[in-house]
């Protein structure tokens, strides 16, 4: 087992790239998609349920766990692995877009941010050394930097301005992260959807070297095109024998264009959140199962999926239970969430290997043009 964090990459398909993100913890497969595990829990799901979809890393969340329970007392318990019993990787994230997002009555400086806890009003500061000691407590094997994300659409003067201060705070969480063999830090670019502030975010990171390099800022109101323009050349300026996440990243097709264009990692809270509002993706598209069409159905809800919810339950019953408000429903659509996502990995790191990226992709985007299968 390493005792440090390498990342190794195994064949190119055009700009599509697999590989593994080596750790004492166990390897990451690439391209990689994180479940979110905010609050220590990918909500519905079991650990080894989320193992057993075939996700390698989770990703933590440093705002919410900082609150509560904080990070103090998960340090005390021994940390987040063994507090959420999860014992492969974990990312966590720097705290910044939560605080920028969630948090009320917030005062930006340059030191960090004042924000008072969406729970209960309780006043916090978070700065790039403080985010590199609550991740450092939490224990987590992937940190990224203290940035700020400013919403889409601003102007170029606000978004230059937040994209300096977050590399300015770059070299400060670097600075405060230090040596620590088996753990890794990654940068964050940020920049908008200008193309030379974010060459010129790209350029600083590199001057301060980093574990691995994130592509910040987007999923954030811009929609999919002017996401997709941006990383049409935002990942071709970061290194490339060095990772590269796509924070907050998405819908499934919005995951098989980033990996097109040359991303390593996403996360995105879609498929259990979805999940929990009976929202369920397939091969074939986005199912509805509060859909009265479904009430009477005794088919699967993907033929091809091998979760529980597919292999051992009709479209009737995962109708019924979450018309009647049962748990279950979150359970089993959360886990048939989680597993399609996870192939849609798979499916394209054995693509990515074989030279086969293009015709993957062609058949990926025809069947889930075809819609959902005809009512009974």
């Amino acid at each position: 087992m390493t005792s440090r964090i390498s990342f190794e990459l195994n064949a190119t398909d055009g700009k599509a790239r697999t590989g593994v993100i080596n750790t004492p913890r166990g390897e990451i497969r690439t391209p990689a998609f994180m479940p979110v595990g905010t609050a220590a829990t990918v909500k519905a799901m079991m650990p080894e349920s989320v193992r057993s979809t075939g996700a390698d890393i989770l990703l933590g969340n440093t705002y919410h766990l900082m609150l509560r329970p904080t990070a103090e007392r998960i340090d005390r318990l021994g940390g987040l692995h063994k507090f959420m019993n999860w014992e492969r990787p974990i990312l966590t994230d720097s705290g910044g877009f939560q605080v920028m997002s969630l948090a009320g009555l917030r005062k930006l400086t340059e030191k960090g941010v004042t924000f008072k806890s969406h729970i209960d009003g309780s006043k916090h500061e978070l700065t790039p050394e403080r985010s590199m000691e609550i991740q450092k407590l939490l224990g987590s094997d992937i940190v990224m930097c203290f940035d700020e994300c400013p919403a889409l659409p601003a102007d170029r003067d606000r978004i230059a301005e937040s994209m300096r201060l977050s590399m300015r705070w770059a070299e400060r969480s670097k600075e405060a992260f230090g040596d620590r063999p088996g753990h890794a830090l990654f940068g964050i670019v940020q920049g908008g959807l200008e193309k030379d502030f974010r060459e010129e975010s790209a350029n600083a990171l590199r001057e301060i070297g980093f574990d691995g390099y994130a592509v910040g800022g987007l999923a954030v109101g811009e929609g999919q095109e002017a996401m997709f323009d941006c990383l049409d050349y935002a990942p071709d300026m970061l290194p490339v024998d060095k990772p590269r996440y796509l924070m907050g990243v998405g819908k499934p097709d919005d995951i098989v264009g980033a990996v097109k264009r040359g991303i390593d990692m996403m996360d995105c809270v879609l498929p259990s959140r979805s999940g929990r509002t009976g929202q369920a993706f397939t091969r074939k598209g986005v199912v509805n199962i509060k859909n009265a069409r479904h009430a009477d159905d005794p088919r699967q809800l993907d033929a091809a999926c091998t979760c529980p919810a597919c292999s051992n339950y009709s479209r009737a019953y995962l109708h019924h239970v979450f018309r009647s408000n049962e748990m279950i429903s979150g359970m089993l659509l959360t886990w048939h969430n989680l597993q399609y996502f996870q192939d849609i990995m798979d499916g394209m790191r054995n693509a990515i290997a074989a030279g086969t990226f293009e015709a993957w992709e062609k058949d990926f985007h025809e069947g889930r043009a075809q819609g959902d299968i005809e009512p009974l």
